[in-house]
């Protein structure tokens, strides 16, 4: 089975990239009853895909932050790992069954898992980063490297 590459908002609205030199491909997926035409957009609990995060990230001058709504996911269902040079964040929402699937007008909420890995432009400090929810937006923000920065070295004697 092929991955889908489309980013979460482009599977979020159905978007098709236009940039691209092939035609999209496009899949239907069967609706769930008569009465519901919009059961096909969403949540199709056989799919293997993973959502991918959606982000802001942006720098100030000793930090580079980076921005994620993860709404609806709590914080034992969310990773975020760092390296010098990326930053990986994944995580799962979890629907909570309270209506028949007849039941549903629209479907548009993204549930399962999501995922995305950031390159970031420098290098920064792992040990002083700090992640910090607030109403559903996550703030991750990472101290750059000073890499101009000296210090000297008092050599002992043993």
């Amino acid at each position: 089975m092929a991955k889908d590459t489309r980013s979460f908002f482009e599977r979020l609205t159905g978007t098709v990239r236009m940039d691209e030199d092939t035609e999209p491909e496009v899949t239907k997926r069967p609706a769930t009853s008569k009465n519901d035409p919009l059961a096909s957009v969403w949540n199709d609990e056989e799919s293997e895909t993973e959502g991918e995060l959606t982000v802001d990230v942006y720098q100030t001058a000793d930090m580079i932050i980076i921005k994620s709504m993860i709404a609806g996911v709590r914080p034992e269902d969310l990773d975020v790992s760092i390296t010098r040079d990326s930053v990986s964040i994944r995580g799962h929402r979890e629907e909570e069954k309270i209506a028949q699937e007849d039941d549903y007008f629209a479907r548009e909420l993204y549930w399962g898992s999501f995922s995305r890995t950031i390159q970031l432009p420098e290098e920064v400090d792992v040990d002083e980063a700090e992640a910090v929810e607030k109403h559903g937006l996550l703030i991750l923000k990472l101290p750059k490297l000073d890499k101009k920065r000296h210090s000297k070295l008092k050599v002992k004697t043993v």
